[in-house]
């Protein structure tokens, strides 16, 4: 049974919005978070559902390869729409085998690009101009062409936040993946309702102008979604 309390915003009726955090190579906790997902939409069937992953496929965890090739093939869940969001380490992963750039790859790797490397069966000794020949082709398309945010009626989606102060149009690539104060602490509207992983929390945070849902699976916490629906919001957890 899930508990459902009140949501800061209001969704249309016939709508729902299923919200992944942080995943990080956690493929068994995806999948368990996806089986209850389906579940869920057996039993309360809705009209307009969509699944939002918020970004941080990679890095860290053991199974990075393996989760970019199950959200790469993944248009649908359960008759659900599946959006999937840029984090910040996709960002910095593109960046490591696309530029040929030392200190990129430097970033990466201090930053869990090692284990996302070993997941491709890419060795710690392999130079990094070979990187991207090692890594197939439709996982480095799926990465280059990940969104960076995405809104459902009063509910805006991107991996970190926003910046204060500025449009929801308007805001920068690198706010999008990386920014957290002055966001964080931020008490004021910011257009919409934003919904965002980036900063681990141990429990999920609902505030009037902000749902974060990094509940640090990779750190030995739990993978946490959220389902925003009417004016309520509950969540699921593996």
């Amino acid at each position: 049974m899930i508990e459902f309390s009140p949501a800061p915003a209001l969704l249309p009726d016939g709508q729902r919005v299923y919200a992944i955090g942080d995943i990080h190579g956690c493929l068994e906790r995806l999948q368990a978070l996806h089986a209850a997902i389906a579940n869920d939409l057996a039993d309360r069937p809705v009209a307009a559902a969509t699944v939002v992953h918020l970004g941080d496929y990679v890095d860290r965890g053991p199974d990075c390869a393996e989760t970019i090739d199950l959200l790469s093939g993944l248009e649908t869940l359960a008759g659900a729409k599946v959006v999937n969001l840029m984090g910040n380490h996709e960002d910095m992963m593109i960046q490591a085998i696309g530029t040929g750039q030392a200190s990129a790859a430097s970033h990466w790797l201090h930053n869990g690009g090692a284990e996302s490397l070993l997941s491709w069966r890419i060795g710690r000794n392999v130079p990094q101009i070979v990187w991207a020949t090692m890594i197939p082709f439709p996982h480095q398309r799926f990465l280059r062409g990940l969104a960076t945010s995405h809104r459902i009626g009063p509910y805006f989606f991107a991996h970190a936040g926003v910046r204060p102060g500025v449009a929801l149009e308007n805001q920068t690539q690198q706010d999008l993946l990386w920014i957290r104060e002055p966001f964080l602490s931020f008490k004021k509207e910011l257009g919409a309702v934003v919904v965002h992983g980036h900063t681990p929390v141990r429990d999920p945070v609902v505030r009037p102008n902000r749902i974060g849902i990094d509940t640090g699976a990779v750190l030995g916490g739990v993978l946490t979604c959220a389902i925003l629906e009417a004016d309520r919001i509950g969540f699921l957890q593996a």
